[in-house]
């Protein structure tokens, strides 16, 4: 439950995806993130940082721990699920009422 709750923060999972596949300085990531307030973005990389799935390196900004980089990885599956439902919701929109007889 604590990793529900921590992982349903608003910008949680946006932080965990975008330093997937690299550090990020502070101002990066906060673009990469459409731009949240310093604030929240500070908040959330805290809370990363104390639940040891985020650290700070001082040369490349933040990246994440093993823990983080297994994290993600567990958040793969969900990602190619998310791509099926897509899919199915796609298909299902294009099958609307006006298709049947």
């Amino acid at each position: 439950m604590a990793a529900l709750d921590l992982f349903g923060r608003r910008w949680t999972l946006r932080i965990l995806w975008e330093l997937r596949g690299q550090a990020l300085g502070f101002r990066p990531l906060q673009q990469r993130c459409d731009g949240m307030s310093s604030s929240v973005l500070q908040q959330r990389l805290t809370e990363l940082q104390e639940s040891l799935l985020v650290e700070r390196d001082a040369q490349e900004g933040y990246r994440l721990t093993p823990l983080g980089k297994g994290a993600c990885d567990e958040l793969q599956g969900l990602h190619r699920w998310s791509e099926c439902w897509a899919a199915e919701l796609d298909r299902a929109a294009s099958d609307g009422p006006e298709a049947k007889p």
